[in-house]
């Protein structure tokens, strides 16, 4: 049981090796890119840089793949507590060309990313200096040697980051041209020799606190400060929003009921002779909506995703993402995702049984495909952009086998096992009154009861709940930030459900009162628009909070911020829905009907 716990902990943290005086460590080299896009990576040898005759790529999970990870030996010889001074690396003769490309890569920030025992080490390309007005300088020089400053503890390494302190930068002029400092120059070709040095230091920080000192390190920008302000202002601001919907809509059911069962006798028919308001729609409000099989399709995606994120969540605060565990929480995706499509087959069936649906066979299909089929054209354009480039975001013929697999042999049979489940143990669709054959004629509705005004104010409520914790999320997925605040984000997340669900059903409350019985599909939408609100705000980050540029870059954090915001959309639409259901049968049920 023991060694099953250490093997768990493994898998999930970061158990690193164990060295000895002398042994060696191995650096691998892994991406370069800009440093405002994080999602544009390649590979670091593109770059005419040292490099071995053959090339040994490290195996890889399927979370560093999806993270662009592309690891692989470098010739860095580094052993354990031995120091190095300014040893000789390898020296390269560049073409023009060559030299060009590099002063490119230099000139839009590109930085690099290498990886010693489990922990990342960035640092700069080259160098940039710009000064004076008349005459304007423009000088760009490329790092030629790196110093290693290794942190360990008894026989662990703790930390490790380059520095280029006291360094000159080995100038590159346009073209090929003149070089100084020592470099040779020859036949338009330009000869360089890179160099490192190596130096350990002794750290008092045990090895499993060593995450501590990686999140405290400050190559890329700190953002995730916790404004404990803004989120106790949230908190405040959503109690209040909650207290004010369920005291206020508590009160005016209260007259509701009062007024509506001072007459008990007649039966369920005589429920409209010269009454007005939700109860005269009783025999309407259970009439079975339009495009049954979509929207029992969304109720199923919808309970597959919350049932995802709260499994993610709950992950994280049990610690098993480590920053060290490079795509870690991807792989959980990926894998959760394929394990609850039996969730959404077997809410999506059951309740399309219930309300008398009788292609379940498409229902199925269409579930599967709802969000699939969206993703798979989405990622198809990204990752066809990113091939193009040459990017190690591109996903290997490997791994692209290994996902449409995993949805093909588990997802796709899941959720049809799921379905099958839950159309055989379907009971009937529980409602308080029937329904009549011939619908009623619903009233002219005011400009405030449309749906477009319900989904401004559905989706807009939600959205401020969430929106300080959301920039937290965009800095991290599209940022260089390791989030941590997982207790904040529960509460968050909880805080999030329980307004839509709330306003839902002020919104079916006020859409009733109205003699309007559709309620069904606006249930959805009100909520469900949230997503809109979260996409618009993406355009706003993007614009504004970050200074990622290019098709790349662009073409990715569009994209997927389109299936962001379909997946909240599907998640607060199932909430919305279940919530109105359950609200309209606890209002009927209560009617003194016969």
């Amino acid at each position: 049981m023991g060694l099953r716990c250490i093997l768990i902990l493994c898998l999930f943290s970061s158990c690193g090796a164990v060295y000895k005086q002398g042994d060696n460590v191995t650096l691998f080299v892994n991406k370069v890119g800009p440093y405002h896009n994080p999602q544009e990576t390649y590979h670091y040898y593109t770059l005419p840089v040292c490099r071995p005759e053959k090339v040994h790529h490290k195996s890889l999970s399927l979370g560093e793949v999806l993270d662009g990870d592309r690891m692989a030996e470098s010739l860095y010889h580094i052993r354990f507590r031995e120091n190095v001074e300014k040893k000789t690396l390898c020296q390269l003769t560049l073409s023009e060309k060559q030299v060009d490309q590099l002063r490119e890569a230099i000139e839009e920030l590109y930085y690099f990313e290498f990886v010693l025992d489990e922990i990342p080490i960035w640092g700069f390309v080259g160098y940039i200096e710009e000064s004076g007005f008349l005459p304007h300088s423009h000088k760009v020089g490329l790092w030629s040697h790196l110093d290693f400053n290794i942190e360990y503890n008894g026989n662990s390494v703790i930390f490790a980051n380059v520095s280029v302190k006291d360094v000159k930068p080995v100038p590159l002029e346009e073209g090929a041209g003149a070089a100084v400092g020592g470099v040779g120059l020859g036949g338009g070709s330009l000869t360089i020799t890179h160099t490192y040095s190596v130096h350990w230091f002794e750290s008092p920080l045990p090895h499993a606190r060593r995450a501590e000192r990686l999140r405290d390190y400050s190559f890329f920008p700190k953002t995730l400060e916790i404004h404990w302000l803004s989120i106790i202002n949230s908190l405040v601001l959503v109690v209040l929003l909650l207290g004010f919907v369920i005291i206020i809509l508590m009160r005016v059911l209260k007259n509701d009921f009062a007024r509506y069962n001072v007459e008990e006798e007649g039966g369920c028919d005589d429920l409209d002779q010269g009454d007005n308001g939700w109860k005269i729609i009783h025999t309407d409000v259970f009439r079975f909506p339009p495009y049954k099989s979509l929207l029992c399709a969304v109720l199923g995606v919808g309970a597959q995703f919350l049932t995802l994120a709260t499994g993610i969540i709950v992950m994280a605060l049990l610690g098993m993402f480590n920053v060290h565990r490079h795509g870690a929480i991807n792989s959980a995706a990926i894998v959760l995702y394929a394990l609850t499509s039996c969730v959404s087959g077997y809410v999506s069936c059951s309740f399309y049984t219930q309300i008398n649906g009788q292609r379940w066979v498409w229902n199925i299909i269409l579930t599967s495909s709802l969000f699939s089929a969206p993703l798979f054209l989405t990622w198809s354009v990204v990752n066809s952009i990113h091939w193009w480039s040459g990017s190690t975001q591109a996903l290997p013929a490997t791994t692209v086998l290994l996902l449409l697999g995993a949805w093909v042999l588990v997802g796709f049979p899941l959720t049809v096992i799921g379905g099958i489940v839950g159309k055989n143990r379907a009971g009937n669709f529980q409602a308080p009154c029937r329904t009549r054959n011939i619908p009623r004629q619903i009233p002219t509705q005011p400009w405030y009861k449309r749906t477009a005004v319900h989904m401004a104010i559905g989706g807009f409520l939600p959205f401020s709940a969430i929106s300080v914790e959301l920039y937290y999320i965009f800095a991290t997925v599209w940022g260089r930030e390791h989030y941590t605040l997982y207790g904040i984000l529960l509460c968050v997340y909880a805080i999030l459900l329980s307004v839509g669900a709330c306003i839902s059903v002020a919104l079916t409350y006020f859409l009733l009162s109205g003699e309007d019985y559709r309620w069904w599909w606006r249930s959805v939408l009100s909520t469900g628009s949230t997503g809109v609100f979260i996409f618009v705000y993406s355009v706003f980050y993007y614009r504004n909070r970050s200074s990622m540029s290019g098709l790349v870059q662009s073409t990715e954090f569009f994209g997927y911020s389109l299936l962001t915001a379909l997946v909240f959309s599907l998640m607060l639409g199932s909430v919305s829905f279940w919530a109105s259901l359950a609200f309209i049968r606890y209002i009927y049920h209560s009617l003194k009907m016969d």
